[in-house]
């Protein structure tokens, strides 16, 4: 092992595992809850929330990957799931007939406001609720700082 290495200590240990395993868990029960009540995955969730967000309710296909970091294949299935179930569909651009946007249906804006309570309840109850208006202000300062960082040394990952 190289001896320059910056070794975590016992402590920084523990809180990177805690991490790990929290968000695993925290990302696993919110995906289960959100299928079980709603049929939908957190990923299709999350999807949906960012097209409901988007001027005009619609966002170009390559630019929807990044937002929350697919790849653009497995965009393109998540949407096709999506617009099975009539909560997306997909148009050419406007302004560059080459490009695909995707759209939000009034269905799937539906969808999105009846799975929203049951994921906002969820995310209260396994982590804002379990810290203090100082802890969890720090965990967004920490993350918006990791971010910070990560975009700088690659912009084209800036998905803000």
């Amino acid at each position: 092992m190289p001896p320059d290495t910056a070794w975590l200590d016992p402590d920084q240990q523990r809180s990177w595992r805690a991490y790990l395993v929290g968000t695993t868990l925290l990302t696993e029960r919110l995906d289960r809850d959100l299928r079980e009540r709603h049929n939908l995955s957190l990923p299709e969730y999350e999807i949906l929330v960012r097209l409901s967000e988007a001027p005009s309710k619609r966002m170009r296909m390559a630019v929807l990957a990044d937002s929350v970091s697919h790849s653009r294949s497995r965009i393109t299935h998540t949407i096709a799931r999506l617009e099975r179930n009539g909560f997306v569909e997909r148009v050419s651009c406007a302004d560059d007939r080459r490009g695909v946007e995707a759209v939000i249906t009034d269905g799937g804006y539906r969808a999105l406001e009846d799975a929203a309570p049951t994921h906002v309840a969820g995310v209260r109850a396994f982590l804002v609720d379990l810290a203090s208006h100082e802890d969890f202000g720090a965990v967004g300062r920490v993350f918006d700082a990791v971010t910070d960082k990560l975009v700088e040394a690659n912009p084209a990952a800036d998905i803000r």
